[in-house]
């Protein structure tokens, strides 16, 4: 309650004190105007491009939802990863935090409507943006709705290269092709002139995750054209809201003389929070006009960034610590340190010790030698993206053309240090290659307008247009041991000598697993590049019929060499009813077409059960593995969306939209879950050997059914006291999504409540900014409502008398975002904030068995959690302060 009544008290303070450095601008026109759009110019800064073919749209008369977001409210944002920024300004997108998460903490999968992160189209100035390498086969709540997808990486966008951004928050794949189901993300890049440096260093309340943020922007802009250029470098620490876990603690206790070689000493020897990461992006924007009706463009975007990922704890030795309830609870030490490497042969031509086993005597060597206080593997991802469209576009008279092909490749580089290859016993490796994952793209587009006059109140919109996308998904090999099946896969026998030369069979050694622990590279016989053709060719239809009555139609075809064809089609329309009352609605239909990564991706990853490991395969559809357990090949998601709603201008500096929608999405595409290794099954698919008996598979496959239904209210109002100029905007989603059939292999229960509850349903963002003689205040309140994890904090088992799941649900919560900038000399401006200025958090794992089958211990699970791992809709990391520079000329 103190916390709120200082969020509500900031929130009034905001009413009657000092102004914007920014202004949300959603449902209304966009501070900057709209950059490198398909044809408005520096001073409409009010067209809307996206969902519609005509160049004289605003986001209040447009048949289809669309927010614009203003650059100056982008760049605003404390954080470097734009899928943050979003996060922070968009109702309806969630994405996790991903503590920790294999590849998905490097890119993080985000969610539109409860709709994963390929079911939303990203677009650069009307272009198609590239997927990411990283197919999302993580399992649990950190993935959580995007779990499967294969989606762009927006984090490779520097925030001070965006003009503003769009979106549509409707179903457009009649008009733009595959992924365009819950809606279109579209960055207008900046075009403008002049120069801008901007510099941000701030840290969290917990006196960690020092964060470092410097970009620069420079354009010049003349009558024939105009180059704009944005750098950016950003540098975020560790940060840690777990507490160590207890059998490091006793650990510590029982060896004092060892502890200093525990990992992360004298901190956790795992973190849960965000691992450090850093890297450098650059945006070129750049167009000729080689006449007064011609323009060559040519935009590009350049990323490289760094993470490096703490995995979880493998503990040397089996300890015991009492719980919070006095209870004695045993932490077992990791299986790696149990077993015992012989390393004297048996000689040789002796018939007692056959040649190949072991004698068993005290030359010997265990994984304690190595790591005596335990090891904690680091994951390291390196992601590289290249983005390049080269166009041409121009008009004569009523007609216009649009012509450009893009080249892009995002790749993902992983490795880890700190871990080890147990089937190679003392000859193993600590540092391990994986690899590279890389996806690779060619489209190549043609679009055409033109307006005829038919004598409806404006003319009719006819647009023509085709595409051709080439994809391709390659996995390279890691380095053997990365992958590889040492000499001690196999089990050792042993012999003890009973007489001089004479030797006893006294037994075997445990077999052990092969691959890197924590991650397995890719071997060459899954190596491989992996391509996938389309083209599509659309038709559309745009008109005011009369003054108040506006529609519009668009029709697509599609081929694929894969799997073949796909038809979609929509209509929308827009009626004003009197001046400043409009209703609008749409219906149309939509596709995901498999991308070749999800039919071809195949990784090995070591995970935990209870506290035990084993190792987790996702196979491609075709391998024969994965045909073992039923594998057949994919086919597209298809969908039907449904848009009513309304426009109300009562006054002209106040506008409200409210727009419900359906999506009913069918043939979704999904990791099934687990297969577990028996050991018939190794030996009637010896390919299983990676996984090994005890290990599980999963491959991807078409598997549920789901309707997703909600509300968007969008309001703002600008007014003005005395000489202050005031913005206040209300952005409110309501979103649920129930999964109406399911294939039982690839849905669970748990998966079930994640895909209706994981995202909170009531989302609101709050916005209030007073400016005042260069003088800026801004208050931003968010809310969130409660939302589960059930694959992560969930009973999986039922019984007769038990429901099958008694989940932990986080409650809502409201955080507060501030900031105060002042302006002086025109160019220069300081500002100050804090982001969840009441340190909020998601609540804390409450003290139940279900978690890691262990109680609370010290403040936390056994593996020292303390809160939601996936990070819940805001984070764990609490409050964070900062303090900006920018200098603009």
């Amino acid at each position: 309650m103190t916390r709120f009544l200082a969020s509500t008290i900031a929130i009034a303070a905001a009413t009657i004190a000092a102004a914007p450095a920014y202004a949300q601008t959603l449902g209304r026109p966009a501070d900057t105007a709209e950059q490198g759009d398909e044809a408005a110019t520096a001073t409409d800064e009010n067209i809307v491009v996206i969902g519609t073919r005509r160049t004289d749209r605003t986001a209040t008369d447009s048949p289809s939802p669309v927010d614009i977001i203003s650059a100056a409210e982008i760049s605003a944002q404390p954080a470097a990863n734009m899928i943050d920024v979003v996060r922070n300004i968009v109702p309806s997108f969630f994405v996790g935090q991903n503590t920790i998460s294999d590849a998905s903490t490097f890119v993080r999968s985000p969610s539109l409507r409860g709709l994963s992160g390929d079911q939303v189209l990203v677009m650069l100035n009307g272009r198609r943006y590239n997927r990411s390498a990283l197919v999302q086969v993580y399992g649990g709540s950190d993935t959580g709705l995007g779990r499967g997808a294969q989606g762009p990486d927006i984090s490779a966008i520097p925030s001070l290269a965006v003009g503003n951004l769009q979106v549509l928050r409707e179903g457009a794949t009649a008009q733009y092709g595959s992924d365009a189901i819950a809606g279109v993300l579209n960055y207008g890049l900046r075009e403008d002139g002049g120069f801008e440096l901007v510099g941000r260093a701030g840290e969290y309340y917990a006196g960690d995750g020092e964060s470092y943020q410097i970009a620069g922007n420079v354009g010049f802009k003349r009558d024939f054209g105009f180059i704009n250029i944005t750098g950016e470098y950003y540098d975020d620490a560790q940060t840690s809201r777990g507490v160590t876990r207890p059998a490091a603690v006793r650990f510590a206790q029982n060896f004092p003389a060892l502890a200093a070689q525990l990992p992360n000493f004298p901190g956790p020897v795992q973190y849960w929070g965000s691992s450090p990461s850093s890297g450098y992006k650059a945006v070129v924007n750049a167009a000729l006009d080689i006449s007064p009706a011609a323009r060559l463009y040519f935009f590009g975007n350049y990323a490289n960034t760094d993470g490096d990922q703490s995995f979880n704890y493998r503990p040397s030795v089996t300890s015991s610590a009492p719980n919070s309830n006095g209870v004695n609870v045993t932490f077992g030490a990791n299986p790696l340190f149990n077993n015992t490497f012989y390393l004297t042969p048996c000689p040789a031509g002796n018939a007692t010790c056959p040649t190949g086993g072991f004698v068993a005597d005290n030359n010997t060597f265990r994984f304690s030698q190595l790591y005596p206080a335990g090891f904690t593997p680091r994951f390291q991802g390196e992601t590289e993206q290249l983005y390049g469209v080269l166009g041409l576009k121009g008009r004569s008279g009523a007609f216009t053309y649009d012509v450009s092909g893009t080249l892009a490749r995002n790749k993902l580089t992983l490795s880890m240090y700190s871990s080890l290859n147990a089937s190679y016993g003392p000859q193993t490796q600590t540092e391990f290659e994986f690899g590279d994952l890389i996806q690779e793209e060619v489209n190549a587009n043609a679009d055409f307008t033109y307006a005829a006059e038919v004598g409806f109140a404006s003319p009719v919109t006819i647009s023509l247009g085709g595409e051709f996308r080439k994809e391709t998904y390659e996995q390279t090999a890691g380095d053997p041991q990365s992958y590889g099946v040492g000499p001690y896969a196999v089990a050792q026998r042993l012999y003890t000598q009973t007489a001089p030369g004479v030797y006893t069979f006294s037994g075997t050694t445990a077999a052990q697993g092969v691959g890197a622990s924590g991650y397995a590279g890719t071997s060459p016989a899954t190596a491989g590049s992996f391509s996938q053709e389309s083209y599509g060719i659309y038709a559309g239809l745009e008109t005011d019929i009369t003054e108040a009555f506006t529609v519009g139609a668009a029709g697509r075809y599609e081929h694929y060499n894969t799997f073949g064809d796909a038809w979609v089609g929509k209509v929308n329309a827009l009626f004003r009813l009197t001046e400043g009352f409009s209703v609008r609605g749409s219906i149309g239909t939509g596709f995901h077409a498999p991308s070749p990564g999800q039919s071809n991706v195949s990784i090995v990853t070591t995970s935990f059960n209870n506290g035990v490991a084993f190792q987790a395969g996702t196979y491609p559809t075709n391998n024969p593995v994965a045909q073992y357990y039923g594998a057949t090949g994919l086919t597209p998601e298809e969908s039907t969306n449904y848009g009513l709603g309304v426009v109300l201008e009562p006054l002209r500096s106040l506008t409200v939209t409210v727009d419900a929608y359906q999506i009913d999405l069918r043939d979704r595409i999904g990791l099934t879950s687990p297969f577990i290794v028996s050991a018939a099954d190794l030996a009637a698919q010896p390919s299983l050997l990676p996984v090994g008996v005890g290990g599980q598979v999963q491959y991807f496959t078409n598997g549920f059914n789901t309707r997703t239904r909600g509300i968007d209210f969008v309001g703002t109002w600008r007014t003005s006291l005395s000489e202050a100029d005031l913005t206040f905007s209300l952005a409110y989603n309501y979103n649920k999504t129930d999964v109406r059939s399911f294939d039982t292999r690839v849905v669970s229960a748990a998966q079930l409540i994640d895909a209706e509850r994981l995202a909170p349903r009531h989302r609101a963002v709050f916005n209030g900014t007073i400016n005042l003689r260069g003088l800026t205040f801004n208050v931003r309140e968010n809310y969130y409502s409660s939302f589960t994890s059930a694959q992560d904090y969930g009973i999986t088992a039922a019984t007769a008398s038990t429901p099958a799941f008694a989940n932990q649900v986080f409650g809502d919560k409201f955080t507060t975002d501030l900031e105060l900038a002042y302006t002086f000399a025109e160019h220069f401006t300081l500002a100050i904030g804090a982001q969840n200025f009441t340190d909020e958090k998601p609540d804390r794992l409450r003290q139940t068995a279900t978690i890691n089958t262990f109680p609370l211990v010290g403040g936390g699970t056994a593996d020292g959690q303390v809160y939601p791992r996936n990070g819940g809709p805001f984070g764990v990391n609490g409050g964070f302060y900062y303090a900006r520079v920018r200098v603009k000329y």
